[in-house]
Protein backbone atom coordinates (compact mmCIF):
# COMPACT_ATOMS: atom_id res chain seq x y z
CA UNK A 1 0.00 0.00 0.00
CA UNK A 2 2.44 2.43 0.85
CA UNK A 3 4.56 1.63 -2.03
CA UNK A 4 1.68 2.48 -4.51
CA UNK A 5 1.60 5.67 -2.33
CA UNK A 6 4.83 6.28 -3.04
CA UNK A 7 4.26 5.30 -6.89
CA UNK A 8 0.91 8.06 -7.05
CA UNK A 9 2.50 10.61 -5.50
CA UNK A 10 6.32 10.84 -6.87
CA UNK A 11 5.87 9.24 -10.04
CA UNK A 12 6.85 12.84 -12.25
CA UNK A 13 5.85 14.51 -9.83
CA UNK A 14 7.55 17.48 -10.86
CA UNK A 15 5.78 17.85 -13.88
CA UNK A 16 4.05 21.04 -12.33
CA UNK A 17 7.66 23.20 -12.28
CA UNK A 18 7.02 25.82 -9.47
CA UNK A 19 3.23 24.71 -9.68
CA UNK A 20 1.89 27.75 -7.76
CA UNK A 21 4.67 30.20 -7.83
CA UNK A 22 3.31 32.72 -5.76
CA UNK A 23 4.05 30.55 -2.84
CA UNK A 24 7.23 29.01 -4.36
CA UNK A 25 8.69 32.63 -4.82
CA UNK A 26 7.71 32.79 -0.99
CA UNK A 27 9.65 29.23 -0.26
CA UNK A 28 12.66 30.80 -1.79
CA UNK A 29 12.66 33.88 -0.22
CA UNK A 30 12.57 31.94 3.33
CA UNK A 31 15.29 30.03 2.15
CA UNK A 32 17.53 33.12 2.36
CA UNK A 33 16.61 34.85 4.70
CA UNK A 34 14.97 33.71 8.40
CA UNK A 35 13.22 37.07 8.67
CA UNK A 36 11.04 36.42 5.11
CA UNK A 37 10.50 32.79 6.21
CA UNK A 38 9.33 33.34 9.70
CA UNK A 39 6.80 36.09 7.98
CA UNK A 40 6.53 34.10 5.23
CA UNK A 41 7.45 36.90 2.67
CA UNK A 42 7.09 36.95 -0.89
CA UNK A 43 10.59 38.19 -1.47
CA UNK A 44 13.86 37.95 0.47
CA UNK A 45 13.81 41.99 1.38
CA UNK A 46 10.33 41.65 3.33
CA UNK A 47 8.88 44.04 1.11
CA UNK A 48 5.08 42.10 1.52
CA UNK A 49 3.89 38.79 2.99
CA UNK A 50 1.46 36.33 0.93
CA UNK A 51 -1.76 35.78 1.75
CA UNK A 52 -2.29 32.55 3.58
CA UNK A 53 -0.61 31.63 7.43
CA UNK A 54 3.12 30.14 7.29
CA UNK A 55 3.30 26.37 8.33
CA UNK A 56 3.12 24.72 4.73
CA UNK A 57 5.60 27.20 3.11
CA UNK A 58 7.71 27.15 5.93
CA UNK A 59 8.15 23.21 5.35
CA UNK A 60 8.81 24.29 1.29
CA UNK A 61 11.31 26.81 2.67
CA UNK A 62 13.64 24.10 4.50
CA UNK A 63 13.31 22.05 1.93
CA UNK A 64 14.26 25.00 -0.73
CA UNK A 65 17.25 24.92 2.35
CA UNK A 66 18.08 21.66 1.83
CA UNK A 67 17.91 20.64 -1.60
CA UNK A 68 18.22 24.61 -3.50
CA UNK A 69 15.35 26.21 -5.49
CA UNK A 70 13.97 23.84 -7.97
CA UNK A 71 10.80 21.85 -8.32
CA UNK A 72 11.71 18.86 -6.47
CA UNK A 73 12.45 20.73 -3.20
CA UNK A 74 9.33 23.07 -3.63
CA UNK A 75 6.93 20.07 -4.30
CA UNK A 76 9.02 16.92 -1.92
CA UNK A 77 7.11 18.11 1.41
CA UNK A 78 3.72 17.53 -0.52
CA UNK A 79 4.30 14.07 -2.13
CA UNK A 80 6.14 13.29 1.44
CA UNK A 81 2.62 14.14 3.35
CA UNK A 82 0.82 12.20 1.09
CA UNK A 83 2.58 9.00 2.02
CA UNK A 84 2.57 10.21 5.62
CA UNK A 85 -1.13 10.77 5.59
CA UNK A 86 -2.09 7.40 3.85
CA UNK A 87 -0.30 5.37 6.15
CA UNK A 88 -1.65 7.51 9.32
CA UNK A 89 -5.43 6.72 8.18
CA UNK A 90 -3.89 3.10 7.55
CA UNK A 91 -3.01 3.11 11.08
CA UNK A 92 -6.10 4.79 12.49
CA UNK A 93 -8.67 2.39 10.86
CA UNK A 94 -6.69 -0.84 11.52
CA UNK A 95 -6.25 -0.02 15.18
CA UNK A 96 -10.10 -0.60 15.45
CA UNK A 97 -11.79 -2.16 12.42
CA UNK A 98 -8.31 -4.17 11.20
CA UNK A 99 -5.80 -4.57 8.92
CA UNK A 100 -7.61 -5.30 5.30
CA UNK A 101 -10.18 -2.53 6.53
CA UNK A 102 -6.75 -0.24 6.56
CA UNK A 103 -5.28 -1.69 3.46
CA UNK A 104 -9.06 -0.91 1.71
CA UNK A 105 -9.07 2.87 3.35
CA UNK A 106 -5.46 3.74 2.68
CA UNK A 107 -6.21 3.00 -1.14
CA UNK A 108 -9.63 4.52 -1.30
CA UNK A 109 -7.97 7.52 0.08
CA UNK A 110 -4.84 7.84 -2.41
CA UNK A 111 -6.72 6.61 -5.49
CA UNK A 112 -9.43 9.84 -4.86
CA UNK A 113 -8.23 11.99 -7.72
CA UNK A 114 -8.29 15.02 -5.52
CA UNK A 115 -6.02 13.54 -3.13
CA UNK A 116 -3.76 12.31 -5.64
CA UNK A 117 -3.99 16.38 -7.21
CA UNK A 118 -3.65 18.17 -3.57
CA UNK A 119 -0.30 16.29 -2.51
CA UNK A 120 1.41 16.49 -5.88
CA UNK A 121 1.10 20.60 -6.18
CA UNK A 122 1.89 23.22 -3.51
CA UNK A 123 -1.05 25.07 -3.03
CA UNK A 124 -1.57 24.73 1.89
CA UNK A 125 -3.63 22.32 1.90
CA UNK A 126 -1.72 18.92 1.98
CA UNK A 127 -0.42 19.77 5.68
CA UNK A 128 -3.67 20.68 7.26
CA UNK A 129 -5.40 17.22 5.93
CA UNK A 130 -2.28 15.21 7.70
CA UNK A 131 -3.00 17.62 11.23
CA UNK A 132 -6.46 16.63 10.93
CA UNK A 133 -6.01 12.77 10.35
CA UNK A 134 -2.97 12.97 13.21
CA UNK A 135 -5.77 15.16 15.54
CA UNK A 136 -8.39 12.24 14.69
CA UNK A 137 -5.91 9.83 15.45
CA UNK A 138 -5.00 11.12 18.97
CA UNK A 139 -8.70 11.90 19.83
CA UNK A 140 -9.60 8.24 18.92
CA UNK A 141 -6.09 6.97 21.30
CA UNK A 142 -7.80 9.37 23.94
CA UNK A 143 -11.17 7.67 24.24
CA UNK A 144 -9.00 4.13 24.68
CA UNK A 145 -8.52 4.51 28.41
CA UNK A 146 -10.19 3.27 31.41
CA UNK A 147 -10.99 5.55 33.85
CA UNK A 148 -8.26 5.40 36.36
CA UNK A 149 -5.55 7.82 37.34
CA UNK A 150 -2.86 6.13 34.69
CA UNK A 151 -5.56 6.18 32.17
CA UNK A 152 -6.85 9.39 33.14
CA UNK A 153 -3.16 10.91 32.32
CA UNK A 154 -2.88 9.36 29.44
CA UNK A 155 -5.84 10.44 28.13
CA UNK A 156 -5.45 13.68 28.19
CA UNK A 157 -2.17 14.04 26.65
CA UNK A 158 -3.53 12.28 23.71
CA UNK A 159 -6.04 15.09 23.85
CA UNK A 160 -3.57 17.90 23.93
CA UNK A 161 -1.49 16.37 20.95
CA UNK A 162 -5.33 16.06 19.23
CA UNK A 163 -5.50 20.06 20.51
CA UNK A 164 -1.96 20.84 19.26
CA UNK A 165 -2.15 19.02 15.83
CA UNK A 166 -5.13 21.30 15.10
CA UNK A 167 -3.52 24.29 16.41
CA UNK A 168 -0.72 23.88 14.38
CA UNK A 169 -3.45 23.42 11.21
CA UNK A 170 -4.90 26.67 12.00
CA UNK A 171 -1.17 27.97 11.09
CA UNK A 172 -1.26 26.41 8.01
CA UNK A 173 -5.56 27.34 6.83
CA UNK A 174 -6.97 29.31 9.67
CA UNK A 175 -10.66 28.55 10.32
CA UNK A 176 -10.42 25.77 7.78
CA UNK A 177 -9.24 23.03 10.53
CA UNK A 178 -11.52 24.40 12.58
CA UNK A 179 -14.50 22.28 10.88
CA UNK A 180 -13.68 19.10 13.06
CA UNK A 181 -14.01 20.37 15.81
CA UNK A 182 -17.85 19.99 16.67
CA UNK A 183 -17.47 16.49 15.73
CA UNK A 184 -14.53 16.26 18.03
CA UNK A 185 -16.01 17.43 20.69
CA UNK A 186 -19.37 15.16 20.18
CA UNK A 187 -17.32 12.22 20.07
CA UNK A 188 -14.75 12.85 23.28
CA UNK A 189 -18.62 14.14 25.47
CA UNK A 190 -20.26 11.01 23.97
CA UNK A 191 -17.65 8.42 23.95
CA UNK A 192 -15.05 9.02 26.39
CA UNK A 193 -15.30 6.31 29.51
CA UNK A 194 -15.21 9.14 32.36
CA UNK A 195 -17.87 11.45 34.33
CA UNK A 196 -18.49 14.32 32.39
CA UNK A 197 -16.45 16.97 34.65
CA UNK A 198 -13.30 14.68 33.98
CA UNK A 199 -14.71 14.87 30.22
CA UNK A 200 -15.08 18.86 30.20
CA UNK A 201 -11.37 18.95 31.63
CA UNK A 202 -10.20 17.27 29.02
CA UNK A 203 -11.94 19.17 26.49
CA UNK A 204 -10.00 22.39 28.17
CA UNK A 205 -6.78 20.82 28.18
CA UNK A 206 -6.70 19.66 24.73
CA UNK A 207 -7.86 23.85 23.88
CA UNK A 208 -4.79 25.25 25.54
CA UNK A 209 -1.82 24.45 23.07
Amino acid sequence: MLLAACAIFFINFTASGYANEFYSAAAQAGSVSWKAFLWVSLDSGNAITVDKPPAAIWLMALSVRIFGLNSFAILLPEALMGVATTYLLYATVRRYWGNWAGIVTGFIFMLTPVVALMFRFNNPDALPVLLMTGATHALLRSLEYANHPSGNRKRTWWMVLAGALVGFGFLTKQLQVLLVLPGFALAFLLASPTDMVRRILDSLAAILP
